[in-house]
This record gives structure tokens, C-alpha cells and sequence, in this order.
């Protein structure tokens, strides 16, 4: 439309300027000198406009592939903005605009991708839905906004249909599932997003269970633990480590080393297994400030261990890694 409207102001302004030049008069009355062009008849009219077209085109042949900003400067020295970004394609479908997004973030092309990920995730794909909210969540290439994140992990959890999930979109769909949790769980500040504790058991609960995720597992055991908005129960706590230790998580080996090592609440105490899952953990973990923990839990244990506890736990370590290899090989 724009480029409608320009055409037809250039028109304008170059058949101004070549009537005001005299190039395009038609006959001109001569009887008292030289008068302004009538443009009476239609044979002037039609004249008129074929030697208009006619200018036109071979204006546009001159320039060549000058675009309209330009070719208007070109005529009237005026400065016209350039276009500050580059249209979105055209998509076939949500799907295609979903992976083109990721391949743009990929890139880093950030702001780029956020045009093709909230067209595709306004098309109800899940993986774009989940990067929008990591993106918002983390302030990664965007602001930090934990209200439009929890808004797009939302969308997923509301509209999961379990005979619609490709094997590639669990992973995704999982992590939604423990962000609402861990959001439900401390509640958004200055929000309508309250602590509920149900809600987090239940996201929790769902995603453990259902899609086997570790995280989901180490939260869930957490609350068993810690009794938040239930009962405590130790041996849940334990049960729900264990899963996720063996996934190779590192917080649930750190928390579960540390429950084996000390003992808690009706556990004994379990030395050597215990160290062997805080050296694991302690291996896996960054530097950090929220992994401090788990090195201080390990450096902990190290000081307190007996001799005979530091041998068995080099052993359980040694048969952990060769079954891990072991397993690896059969993939």
C-alpha cells in the first residue's frame, strides 16, 4: 500500500515538474502568447499520459534496480529512511517458522529469532513455546520477564495432548512442567502468581512420573523431604534421588551422597556409598555459586571419612564408571 501511494505521489511530483518544464505540453494556445495547458480534449489526455508512461519507463530503465527510496532521491535530493529490518518469510507452517527461529537464536541472531519462535509458538509448537520462556526466564537476548516465561511454559502445560508428543519434544515439555513447579513453588513477586505448593507437587509429580525427567524427580523428592505442602516422608525422598542419581544428576547424586553419608531421619548411614555419589557430584559440578554446595558437602564428607570409608567408596566408584561405560557401548 505504501508503495502505491509513493508511486502516485512521484507521478505527481514529475508530471508537475515536466509541465511546469514545458516537456510534456500538449498543442498550446498561442492566440495571446503562451497560456497555460487546458487539457480540454481527450486526445491531449491520452497523449499526455502515453508520453508519461513512456518517460516513466525508460526512467526506471536508467536507473535500473534502484528501489523506491532512492529513485525518489534520486529526482528530488530528499532523504527517504530505509526499512530498519528485513520482512519475516513467509512460512509454510508454524513448524518450519519454529525451526528457522532456532536456527536464527543458533546463529545469534537473537532478535531476529524472536519473530519467527512467538509466530510459531502463537501456532502451538511446544519447543518454541519452551524457548521463548528459557529466553524470558534467563534474560537471554531479551529482558528478564518471569511473568511473559511462565506465560509461555504455561501455554504448554495447558494444551498437552499426550497422543500429539513427538519423542524430540518430551525433553521440552518435561522442563515446562518443572518451571511452573519451581515458579508455583516460590511464587512470582509483585505478580498474581502466588506460592501454591499443591500446584508444585503436582507439576512436580507429573513430570516425574510421566516423562521420567530428573529434575522433576529431584524437586519432587525435595518437598518429601523438606514436608512442603505434605507430609515429610524420608523415604520418598530417597526413592525419588535415586531415580535421578541414576540419570547422572548432579544436584540429586550431591543430596543423596550427603543423606547416605550422614544418615537422616530413620536412613543409616551409608559412608562409602555416599562419598562415591559426592565424588561424582563434585566432578560434575561447576564453579559456580550455586553448585558451593555440593563441594562444600563433598570437602565435608572427605574430613569426616575414615580410611576404610574412602577405600570402599573408590571401589563403588570404580564399578559405577565401568557399568556406565558398559551401558554407554549398548546405545
Amino acid at each position: 500500500m505504501r508503495s502505491s501511494v509513493g508511486i502516485v505521489m512521484l507521478v505527481g511530483q514529475l508530471g508537475s515538474r515536466l509541465i511546469d518544464r514545458g516537456l510534456m505540453s500538449p498543442r498550446l494556445e498561442r492566440e495571446e502568447g503562451a497560456r497555460k495547458c487546458s487539457f480540454r480534449s481527450s486526445s491531449c489526455r491520452l497523449k499526455t499520459l502515453s508520453f508519461l508512461c513512456s518517460f516513466l519507463a525508460s526512467l526506471f530503465s536508467l536507473f535500473g534496480s534502484l528501489s523506491l527510496s532512492n529513485f525518489a532521491h534520486a529526482l528530488d535530493g530528499q532523504q527517504y529512511p530505509a526499512t530498519a529490518k528485513a520482512p519475516l518469510p513467509v512460512f509454510k507452517n508454524p513448524r518450519q517458522a519454529q525451526q528457522h527461529g532456532i536456527d536464527l537464536y543458533r546463529a545469534g541472531e537473537i532478535e531476529s529469532s524472536l519473530e519467527a519462535l512467538k509466530y510459531a509458538a502463537d501456532g502451538g509448537q511446544p519447543v518454541a513455546q519452551w524457548k521463548l520462556g528459557r529466553m524470558y526466564a534467563d534474560g537471554d537476548g531479551v529482558s528478564r520477564d518471569d511473568i511473559k516465561a511462565y506465560n509461555y511454559f504455561f501455554r504448554i502445560v495447558e494444551t498437552l495432548d499426550e497422543d500429539e508428543i513427538t519423542a524430540r519434544e518430551i525433553p521440552f515439555i518435561a522442563n515446562a512442567f518443572v518451571a511452573i513447579g519451581v515458579y508455583s513453588l516460590q511464587g512470582i513477586p509483585n505478580s498474581i502468581f502466588k506460592r501454591d505448593t499443591g500446584r508444585a507437587f503436582e507439576m512436580f509429580q507429573y513430570a516425574a512420573m510421566n516423562f521420567g525427567d530428573p529434575a522433576a524427580q529431584f524437586n519432587l523428592a525435595r518437598m518429601y523431604l523438606e514436608g512442603e505442602g505434605l507430609p515429610k516422608d524420608p523415604m520418598q525422598a530417597i526413592k525419588w534421588l535415586s531415580a535421578a542419581a541414576e540419570k547422572s544428576h548432579m544436584p540429586s547424586q550431591a543430596l543423596l551422597g550427603k543423606l547416605l553419608f550422614n544418615g537422616h531421619e530413620g536412613i543409616a548411614p551409608q559412608r562409602a556409598r555416599g562419598l562415591m555419589l559426592l565424588t561424582l557430584a563434585r566432578d560434575a559440578a561447576s564453579r559456580d555459586k550455586q553448585d558451593v554446595w555440593v563441594i562444600e558437602a563433598y570437602q565435608a564428607a572427605m574430613q569426616d571419612a575414615a580410611p576404610l570409608d574412602r577405600e570402599m567408596a573408590l571401589k563403588y566408584l570404580d564399578g559405577h564408571l565401568k557399568q556406565s561405560a558398559l551401558a554407554q557401548n549398548r546405545r
